[in-house]
């Protein structure tokens, strides 16, 4: 496995340098998602999301959690 792979983000289409063979310097390390929204991007993926997509889908899960629906 390379170390460094260019990918398209399959939720939004944006290209972005997936570390996965260097997971602590991955863009991805530290977006904290929890495991319903870790389960629901297995189900719904193939493959990796960029950061900003990671984040979105975290954001949403904090307001789902705190009933803020805005």
């Amino acid at each position: 496995m390379p170390e460094h792979e260019l990918k398209h983000c399959l939720r939004c289409g944006n290209g972005f340098e997936c570390r996965q063979g260097s997971i602590h310097r991955c863009q991805c390390v530290d977006v904290v998602l929890s495991d319903e929204v870790r389960e629901a991007i297995a189900r719904e993926y193939d493959d990796c999301l960029c950061r900003a997509c990671l984040l979105a889908l975290a954001a949403a899960d904090a307001k789902r959690a705190t009933g803020d629906a805005h």
